[in-house]
């Protein structure tokens, strides 16, 4: 391990993963223990399975932003992972309207739309 400091590239990335890691830490671990109310088991159970894959995506963020030097390909993967996510909440908004109230949920859709591009790009640029 270098004792050097990061670079600022690596400072980007590095932000970019605690932030991803916080929100789905949080997020996951929330929605795993609230579910999804007024539904059917069937959705309750899908909905707290994805919080597990959610809460678990964000232990692996914070592992990533903790070891940034050694990381490769993995801040490329995340980086799509949290883009995929975005554009999945497009798609929602597209289908079904988007969600009340509207700047809670464009706040989350923005970042998921924007950060992964910042991360891959300094993480790019730091290679």
């Amino acid at each position: 391990m270098s004792d050097a400091p990061l670079t600022i590239n690596q400072m980007i990335v590095q932000v970019c993963l605690f932030l991803f890691a916080a929100i789905a830490t949080f997020g996951g671990s929330l929605q795993m223990y609230l579910g999804q109310p007024d539904t059917s088991p069937r959705l309750d159970n899908v909905h707290r399975f994805m919080a597990g894959v959610y809460l678990s995506t964000g232990l692996i963020c914070l592992w990533a932003a903790l070891t940034v030097r050694q990381q490769g390909t993995l801040v490329y993967l995340l980086a799509l992972g949290v883009l995929m996510a975005g554009i999945g909440r497009l798609v929602s908004i597209r289908k079904v309207g988007l969600p009340k109230p509207a700047g809670v949920w464009l706040g989350y859709l923005i970042p998921e739309l924007l950060i992964p591009f910042i991360m891959a790009g300094a993480h790019y640029a730091s290679a």
